[in-house]
């Protein structure tokens, strides 16, 4: 069964209108999905004109199978576990998109939310590895962040980066936690409530390693209004 909304091709209903409602294709979570499965939901999207179709979550051994069915229009970024099929939108963003870490151990969440932005028509800054344990190096890179439109910042452990980064510029910004830190950390649930209970203003959070929610939001409030 087809229809000019939905693309039923047995084990999923690919969503055909999720462009003119939300202004970007449907994008395929690739966990607990067979390569065949993401291969048939991006096959179909590139067959009705809604590329760059993004799957999230996806392992090498299954990117590489994707890849195989796809071909060279699929690309697979490792670090990130997201795949691509088709080129970046161009670029129609309104300003930059910052994304900053609080360690190295961060950045494969960051990556997800960059790339996602990336290919959502944004330029996207990275600056990683600018955590509140040397604090100097994030004053280091003051500049771009308060010229950044959006700021997505990326911690793990206590998560205190956004709160710090959310008192010195005025842009929003939009805190990831992840599941990085020992014991106590609870897989980054402490982070999670730390960035809930910021005392910044302008602080709004996403799920634990939420890289592609936070990538899409900062695409959508850097495509709104006007320059700053």
């Amino acid at each position: 069964m087809k229809s000019c909304d939905i693309d039923d091709i047995g084990f999923a209903r690919v969503d055909l209108q999720r462009r003119s409602r939300q202004g970007t294709a449907e994008v395929v979570y690739g966990e607990g999905k067979t390569a065949a499965q993401i291969a048939a939901i991006l096959a179909s999207l590139r067959d009705h004109a809604q590329l760059p179709a993004l799957v999230t979550r996806i392992d090498a051994e299954k990117a590489a199978e994707v890849a195989k069915s796809l071909g060279a229009d699929f690309t697979y970024f490792p670090e990130a576990r997201l795949g691509r099929l088709g080129g970046n939108r161009p670029c129609d963003g309104i300003g930059t998109i910052a994304v900053a870490t609080g360690g190295t151990s961060d950045i494969p969440v960051a990556e997800e939310a960059a790339l996602v932005a990336e290919a959502l028509g944004n330029r996207v800054m990275r600056l990683y590895d600018v955590g509140v344990a040397g604090l100097h190096r994030l004053l280091a890179c003051l500049g771009e962040l308060r010229a950044a439109r959006v700021v997505v910042a990326v911690a793990g452990m206590e998560g205190a980066l956004p709160s710090v980064i959310g008192g010195l510029v005025d842009s929003p910004v939009i805190a990831v936690p992840t599941s990085v830190g020992y014991g106590s950390s609870f897989g980054g649930v402490t982070a999670l409530l730390s960035m809930l209970n910021s005392c910044a203003a302008g602080v709004s959070v996403v799920n634990i390693d939420n890289g592609f929610g936070a990538g899409f939001l900062a695409s959508r409030i850097n495509h709104m209004g006007e320059a700053k």
